[in-house]
């Protein structure tokens, strides 16, 4: 089963967000083919297994939350969100799952 935008905009804690889904529409294709790449292509047969979904949409939870990667504040009467991070690579527990798949060197 692919990954839809459904899918990261419920790990993001906002399925109904028409802003989420559509910038996770674009996300998605990003993050699998840095996944296929990162794996070269092992443990994909056209769709991704359960352990490399959960990277695809953990990643692109990243990239949907901060699409820019640019340090963004946004203020609401006395409440402030201060956005810093964004997808700068895989964390340390998506490399747990990828390692698992990569193809390396003999």
């Amino acid at each position: 089963m692919a990954v839809e935008a459904d899918q990261v905009a419920a790990f993001l804690g906002r399925p109904e967000d028409a802003a989420i889904l559509a910038t996770a529409e674009q996300a998605i294709p990003i993050v699998t083919t840095m996944v296929k790449a990162y794996i070269r292509g092992n443990g994909f047969d056209w769709e991704p297994n359960d352990e490399l979904e959960a990277v695809i949409v953990t990643a692109s939870a990243r990239m949907v939350s901060n699409p820019g990667g640019l340090p963004v504040d946004t203020a609401a009467g006395p409440f402030t969100q201060s956005l810093r991070g964004a997808f700068q690579g895989w964390t340390l527990a998506e490399l747990f799952v990828l390692n698992r798949y990569r193809r390396r060197a003999v």
